[in-house]
């Protein structure tokens, strides 16, 4: 059977194309919105040194325009440190660090304060709705009564 034809037909295929749309649509779905608030984690000790190496490197070279020059040079100068070289860079990577965890314990209180001011709010209206429904007005269908 040379160059036989597959027996998959069109709508074989339709439904295959609608699950791997399917599969994208989940994708975006799991993406979930930046909170443009949320503080920004904290740099580790190699980039704390790459801010100053950065300076450093573009005195040195001031016709170097390229990005990955610039980090290969800084990576192969970070690996050639020894640990008490570092030592300043860790240290101040710490500092951020800390401060990083309490700023983020500050935004996760805020979040959490903001939730539970949305459900009151929520149970307050809820409530009021009720009070207007059985609130001892008297519709027209009574007044017709009397």
């Amino acid at each position: 059977m040379k160059g036989g034809k597959s027996k998959a037909t069109k709508a074989d295929s339709k439904k295959a194309d609608s699950r791997l749309s399917a599969k994208k649509q989940t994708k975006k779905e799991k993406q979930a919105a930046k909170d443009p608030n949320k503080p920004k984690r904290a740099a580790s000790a190699f980039f704390v040194f790459m801010e100053d190496f950065r300076k450093q490197y573009k005195e040195k070279h001031p016709t170097n325009k390229s990005v990955a020059a610039v980090g290969k040079a800084g990576g192969d100068e970070w690996k050639s440190m020894s640990k008490e070289d570092k030592a300043p860079f860790v240290a101040v990577a710490e500092e951020r660090k800390m401060e990083y965890e309490r700023k983020m314990k500050a935004y996760n209180k805020k979040l959490a304060g903001q939730e539970d001011e949305e459900s009151d709010k929520s149970k307050s209206e809820v409530n009021d709705e009720e009070d207007e429904e059985g609130s001892g007005e008297v519709s027209e269908e009574d007044e017709d009564d009397d």
